[in-house]
């Protein structure tokens, strides 16, 4: 009897432990989705193999967006899963044409139990911005090198200069270059400042005074080049800001726009209330932007006349600055051009409530 019952209860327990089984293999599968559900909601692409190089698993991320992009991504996984089977990180970039443009990186990395790990990544932006402060660290050495420069040359010439009247040009050309260093400086500085400062002063400022102070700031150049400021005082119109950067924004396109005219013309200001937006606009009669430079000039340093803008002392900085000041204050600044007939700058930011 004994006997009999332990063969009956036999499959019983082979039961339970299929049973079991079942559920540890369940419990697995449950593991595996959403593992697999993490890795595809990363930011980028992620392939596991094993010792011998055999796809594990891999995330649904396509980072290329394209099947040409997607060859080459592989290319360079191929190429690099070796190298992270023998041990040793390896890293490579593919660059995508487009459009649009990117840039992939592709990493590999080896694993305790011998497998290997790759990531795939779009560095697109980082390698944009990266190249803007290149450009950015290239031209403001430019910028302080050529006046620095100049400064020197004209040390050497006056230390041994003895005829009073040469002395005195050469001294005016030194003042000269180091403003122009000094306004480089400055420029870079307030650029700095909107930049990273944001908008942390939101008080209520009214269009007469911010454009008050700006057209004083701009007086002294404007008398220079024998330039005439129309300015139309505005309503009781007020925004909420930074008066500090509202002031600067409008300066800078007076400057330029003095800069840019002919002398003995005008240069038109008004502001004036348009769908909840206080319009400040900046009008010169002068030689125009061309067509196709409008879509560049608030890029950092860039200049459409290069020529006119060492004579006249300009460093590239001005309208960049306007943009940061629009884009802190949630407006935007607007262009209107035609070579050989002036330009139309509009600063608009919302009206205060």
């Amino acid at each position: 009897m004994g006997l009999l019952q332990r063969r009956r209860q036999q499959p019983v327990g082979d039961s339970a432990a299929i049973d079991d089984a079942r559920v540890d293999l369940d419990a697995a599968r449950r593991e595996l989705i959403r593992a697999q559900v993490a890795l595809d909601s990363l930011p980028l692409g992620v392939v596991l193999v094993d010792h011998r190089g055999v796809v594990v698993i891999r995330n649904a991320r396509n980072v290329a967006g394209s099947g040409h992009g997607d060859v080459l991504v592989q290319e360079a996984i191929d190429r690099l899963v070796p190298t992270a089977l023998a041990g040793r990180e390896s890293h490579t970039s593919v660059e995508l044409y487009g459009p649009p443009k990117k840039v992939i990186q592709v990493s590999a990395a080896p694993l305790s139990d011998g497998g290997a790990i790759v990531s795939v990544e779009d560095i697109s932006e980082r390698s944009r911005l990266d190249a803007v402060r290149t450009d950015f660290v290239a031209n403001i050495s430019h910028e302080l090198k050529t006046p620095v420069g100049a400064l020197a040359v004209l040390a050497e010439a006056i230390a041994d200069e003895t005829d009073i009247d040469v002395v005195q040009r050469l001294s005016v050309k030194m003042v000269d270059e180091a403003h122009r260093a000094a306004t480089a400086i400055d420029d870079l500085l307030e650029l700095s400042r909107i930049e990273l400062g944001g908008t942390a002063v939101s008080d209520p400022v009214q269009a007469a005074d911010v454009l008050g102070d700006a057209v004083v700031r701009s007086l002294a150049s404007a008398e220079q080049r024998n330039i005439h400021i129309d300015l139309d005082e505005p309503a009781a119109l007020t925004v909420r800001g930074d008066r500090r950067q509202l002031v600067s924004a409008l300066s800078n396109l007076i400057d330029n726009a003095v800069k840019y005219s002919e002398p003995g013309s005008d240069v038109h200001i008004a502001a004036e209330l348009v769908d909840g937006l206080v319009n400040f606009s900046i009008s010169d009669h002068g030689v125009g932007i061309p067509s196709r430079d409008l879509d560049r000039i608030f890029e950092r340093f860039y200049r459409v006349d290069r020529a006119r803008s060492r004579e006249t002392g300009g460093t590239g900085l001005g309208l960049a600055i306007v943009r940061h000041v629009a884009t802190n204050h949630e407006g935007d600044v607007q262009v209107k051009s035609a070579e050989g007939e002036g330009s139309t700058f509009t600063l608009r930011i919302p009206v205060a409530p």
